[in-house]
C-alpha cells in the first residue's frame, strides 16, 4: 500500500483525492491546517496565506481558539468521511496545563480515532513545551508524535528534542522534514534512537532522502506535505532514491502502516 505520510487538508477535498489518485497514493496521513494556499486566487491572497503559515511555523502564532476549533472540526469531518483514504493525526495546542492538554488530547485525538498527534511547530528554545504531550501519549497507547524540525528550529533544538524523546522511549517520534538544513546531523541522531522516524518531505536536495533511506530504510517515511509539495513528485523522488523494490515498499507505505497500527 502506498501511504503519503504527511499532508494537510486541501479544499475542496475532491482536489486532494485527485492528487492522490494521480500519484497512485492509496491513503494519506492527514493533518489539520488553518492555511489554504490552494484557494488563493492571486499573488496578494497567496502572500497573505504564506504570511500566516510563516507565523505558525515560527511558533509565534497559534491563532485563536475559535480558529483552532474550526480547523480541527474541518479536519475531523474529512477524516471520518473518508476512512478508506485518510489516516488522521490530531492537533493539540502546546503551552497548556497538563489537565487542559489531556482534555484536548481526548477531544481532538482519542475520541475522533486519530492515529497520531501533530504537526507541532515551535519557536527555537521551546522543545520542553512538548513534554506533556510525550507523557500523555505514553499513557494513552504511545501514539506517534510529528514534530516540524525545519527552520526556525536549530540543531540544538533537534538535539533537545532527541533528549526529550529518550525519556519517553515507547513513544514514536517523527522528525518532520528531515531536520531541514541539519539533515546529516538529524540522520546521525536518529540512528542512535530506535523510536525516531525520518519524514522525507520538504527536502531541498535529493541527497538528503537518498542518504536517509540508505541509512534507515525501516524508519524513513515517504510524504508530500501537500499542498506545499506534490504527492507524485515526492513518490518519484523516493523511487529514484533507491532501486531496491523491497526498500521502496517500506518507505512508500509499509513503515507508516506499521506506525499507525501499533
Amino acid at each position: 500500500m502506498i501511504i503519503d505520510g504527511h499532508a494537510h487538508v486541501i479544499l475542496p477535498v475532491e482536489q486532494q483525492l485527485a492528487l492522490m489518485e494521480k500519484a497512485g497514493v492509496e491513503r494519506t496521513v492527514l493533518f489539520m491546517t488553518s492555511v489554504h494556499p490552494e484557494r488563493a486566487s492571486d499573488l496578494t491572497a497567496f502572500e497573505k496565506e504564506m504570511a500566516t503559515l510563516t507565523a505558525i511555523i515560527s511558533g509565534q502564532r497559534n491563532g485563536s481558539q475559535a480558529t483552532f476549533e474550526r480547523s480541527a472540526q474541518e479536519h475531523i469531518k474529512i477524516v471520518q468521511a473518508y476512512p478508506a483514504r485518510f489516516i488522521g493525526f490530531g492537533g493539540v495546542p502546546v503551552g497548556l496545563t497538563h489537565q487542559a492538554t489531556a482534555e484536548c488530547l481526548q477531544k481532538y485525538v482519542l475520541e475522533p480515532g486519530m492515529r497520531g498527534i501533530g504537526e507541532f511547530t515551535l519557536a527555537p528554545g521551546q522543545i520542553d513545551l512538548l513534554e506533556p504531550i510525550f507523557a500523555l501519549s505514553s499513557e494513552t497507547g504511545n501514539l506517534p508524535l510529528w514534530v516540524h524540525t525545519f527552520i526556525p528550529l536549530t540543531l540544538e533544538d533537534i538535539r533537545a528534542l532527541i533528549r526529550l524523546s529518550q525519556r519517553y522511549a515507547s513513544v514514536p517520534l517523527i522528525l518532520g522534514h528531515l531536520g531541514g538544513l541539519n539533515w546529516i546531523e538529524t540522520i546521525k541522531l536518529a540512528k542512535e534512537l530506535p523510536q525516531t522516524y525520518l519524514d522525507l518531505s520538504a527536502t531541498y536536495t535529493t541527497l538528503a532522502p537518498t542518504l536517509a533511506i540508505r541509512e534507515l530504510p525501516e524508519r524513513s517515511l515517504f510524504s508530500s506535505d501537500a499542498p506545499y509539495g506534490n504527492p507524485l513528485v515526492a513518490r518519484t523522488m523516493v523511487e529514484q532514491a533507491t532501486t531496491d523494490p523491497g526498500i521502496r515498499k517500506l518507505v512508500l507505505g509499509e513503515n507508516m502502516a506499521r506506525l499507525v497500527t501499533r
